[in-house]
């Protein structure tokens, strides 16, 4: 589907916000012709246990600048958030977070998997359990805003669709012109 990238693109120069609009699309791996198969056994949980520290540590090897009680601050204004944890040993490998308006639309934030696990299918189950269960409280819609270079896994693996967005970097942003009305 080489429109999609192209559109995608056009559309916004460097973030996007995606809807999902088929859930059912959100949970099939072969979408995606990159995936090696998951050689060893990994568990999914909603809401599942994870620490400040499991967190942290996976965002750094992800690449992120996490700091000692990032999670333990973020957790309590989430919907949810799936864990993908490698058996037998329940090591944290995956991670995706739920947040939510409280009503009609949720938010993944923070999609994750440790380097070594990467391109096995593991965030895109990640994204499929976290939309199967955003629907089960009652959300309708299921918002991501990812770079450019995720494009091919939001949009193809995962079956979203892109949408025009608006971004504003609040650190760099000037406080000193009026809101619009």
């Amino acid at each position: 589907m080489e429109l999609v990238p192209a559109l995608t693109a056009l559309l916004v120069p460097h973030m996007f916000r995606i809807m999902a609009y088929d859930v059912s699309l959100l949970t099939a791996p072969a979408a995606c012709r990159t995936i090696r198969p998951v050689s060893q056994s990994i568990e999914y949980r909603w809401r599942g246990p994870v620490t400040d520290a499991e967190m942290v540590t996976l965002v750094r090897a992800h690449g992120g600048q996490a700091a000692a009680g990032w999670w333990d601050q973020i957790r309590p204004h989430s919907l949810g958030w799936v864990t993908a944890r490698l058996q037998p040993h329940s090591v944290l490998v995956g991670f995706v977070n739920v947040a939510w308006d409280g009503g009609d639309h949720a938010f993944l934030l923070d999609t994750k998997v440790a380097a070594q696990y990467q391109r096995q299918g593991i965030a895109t189950a990640l994204v499929g359990h976290a939309a199967r269960h955003a629907q089960a409280a009652g959300c309708e819609w299921l918002h991501v805003d990812f770079e450019h270079h995720l494009a091919a896994f939001y949009v193809d693996a995962c079956g979203f669709r892109p949408t025009p967005a608006g971004l504003i970097h609040l650190p760099a942003h000037r406080h000193d012109q009026e809101p619009a009305d």
